[in-house]
């Protein structure tokens, strides 16, 4: 066991600190004091590329929304909740309608301008591959080029579920370029990701992308192109049969496997306070863990001066100010939807793991501050609090409770990689499934399309998957899921709560791409439809 107050952190840092942006399109390029003529030259160099490019990744959740909260937020698992007093932003990104929130039309704006610094700094680094030294050293060559085509891809695959087309820049530039076709992006994604896993390391080394992670980033890409746009393979590159054979080299490598407890995957799941001591004592699994394929890093070292490590969303999903420890303070988003609390089979593990039930948790929660209180909040991604309310964070040195919160975001675990091989029809598609349902306490369930679909959801519950998941099954479905008519409590009045699907019918489940980027392009960038 651990006690929480010496916290093990693991260290990312980078360079190619940014200073303030500017008002060019795409506003992309990092202001650094290195150069083309005193960088780039040495294995040194590269390796100090590649982290800032996982800096460039790092940090694109760090604007006002970040993906793994508004994925939430659009899926029948939550509604977008926040303070009873502030604005409507997160109903308008809940409800996909303009109108509960006229004034937010750049809400995704940091997003899309941290998506393409990430992405310029990937695309600087293997514009300059033929001018560093690699002293003959392959393996670090094509290692460095494969992770940095992965984080493009992962960039890209991104933006266009967000939203579709996006103008497509592989190579450092200032020019206005105007979106491209799904499949275009789609053909780069697909392409950076097949190279990844050609000149991909076998080694699981933490916080670094190897060949097995590019492979079950395959088969995501796969699953969600094919189904959404209703393709029998993926932009003619991959087939259904080739995207089972790479998450099947996965599961065959033995280089992953399932975390015996699955509330030992979640700090704040795996914590139980010791008031006595002031402490929290946790069999969290911790990062890295046997089952984490690929996580975007964090740590407590955000500042107010440029350093972006920390976690700087997860203040988002805590508890409307006030603590219960373990579960510290934050803004109050996505209270969870009932429907997905009372879809949880009876002695399913997963539902007091992923769920922080106020009542039966037996917390005096005050939600005259909460709008769209439910009763549920999440238990998996929420900030920690000792049993005296302090922050687990700030105790351990962070700058505050808002940036510098240090919980990884797990983006690909290996229970996703035994259910998207299920899915797609492997041989052993039961046995997969059921190691999925053993682990969560649950008897074996015919491991039909349906049937794994429905167990994605209680797996991976607040991990931001839910919402893809749904809209790759058509944006109808997706939208009559989501439809909802019901009643919450809007700083403790009763208030109905109205989702239309009309309106996610009308955006194609798409997001409004930041109005202050069509301006500065000269309106060579179009607004996706129902956004206008």
């Amino acid at each position: 066991m651990k006690n929480l107050k010496i916290y093990f952190l693991t260290v990312v840092t980078g360079f190619m600190g940014f200073s303030g942006c500017s008002d060019d399109f795409l506003d992309s390029e990092p202001k650094t004091s290195l150069t083309d003529a005193n960088f780039y030259r040495t294995l040194k160099d590269a390796e100090l590329a590649i982290v800032g490019c996982y800096d460039g990744v790092q940090a694109i959740n760090q604007g006002n929304v970040a993906f793994p909260v508004v994925s939430e937020v659009f899926s029948d698992n939550c509604f977008g909740g926040t303070g009873n007093n502030d604005g409507y932003s997160y109903q308008q990104l809940d409800e996909f309608d303009l109108q509960r929130s006229p004034s937010d039309q750049n809400i995704f704006e940091d997003n899309w301008s941290n998506y393409y610094e990430a992405i310029y700094r990937v695309n600087m680094l293997l514009s300059k591959m033929n001018q560093i030294n690699w002293e003959g050293d392959t393996l670090t060559m094509n290692s460095i080029e494969a992770q940095a085509r992965f984080l493009r891809a992962f960039c890209y695959f991104d933006m266009a579920r967000l939203w579709e087309k996006v103008p497509l820049i592989t190579v450092p530039t200032e020019e206005n370029i105007p979106q491209s076709e799904p499949d275009e992006i789609y053909t780069q994604i697909t392409n950076d990701l097949l190279i990844a896993i050609e000149k991909g390391s076998e080694t699981v080394e933490p916080g670094r992308i190897n060949k097995w992670a590019a492979k079950s980033l395959l088969g995501r890409v796969f699953l969600f192109y094919t189904g959404y746009y209703n393709k029998s393979d993926l932009v003619g590159l991959v087939s259904a049969s080739d995207a089972l054979s790479h998450l099947e080299d996965v599961i065959a490598s033995e280089k992953y496997g399932l975390v015996e407890t699955f509330k030992n995957l979640w700090p704040a799941a795996s914590a139980t306070p010791d008031p006595e001591n002031n402490t929290l004592i946790s069999t969290y699994a911790g990062k890295d863990n046997q089952e984490t394929i690929f996580a975007i890093k964090h740590n407590i070292t955000s500042n107010y001066d440029g350093d972006t490590d920390g976690n700087h969303w997860l203040v988002m999903l805590g508890f409307r100010e006030q603590t219960f420890s373990p579960y510290g303070q934050g803004w109050g988003a996505c209270p969870v939807d009932p429907g997905l609390v009372n879809a949880f089979e009876v002695g399913d593990k997963r539902k007091d793991a992923s769920i922080i039930s106020i009542d039966e948790e037996g917390l005096d929660f005050d939600n005259s501050g909460q709008r769209e209180y439910t009763g549920y909040a999440n238990k998996k991604y929420i900030p920690l609090a000792l049993p005296d309310g302090s922050d687990v964070a700030v105790y351990n040195g962070g700058v505050n409770f808002m940036i510098g919160q240090y919980q990884d975001y797990v983006c690909i675990r290996y229970a996703d990689v035994l259910l998207m091989a299920a899915e797609l029809g492997s041989p052993n598609a039961q046995d997969y499934m059921d190691q999925v349902r053993e682990r969560a306490g649950l008897d074996t369930k015919p491991a039909t399309k349906a049937n794994i679909l429905e167990e994605r959801r209680f797996e991976f519950a607040f991990e931001g998957i839910r919402y893809w998941d749904l809209l790759r099954q058509g944006v109808e479905t997706a939208a009559n899921t989501i439809a909802r008519s019901t009643t919450v409590l809007n700083g403790g009045v009763e208030t109905t709560k109205v989702i239309d699907p009309q309106k996610i019918i009308e955006t194609r489940g798409l997001q409004m791409i930041p109005q202050n980027q069509i301006s500065l392009s000269n309106n060579v960038l179009k607004q996706n439809d129902g956004w206008k």
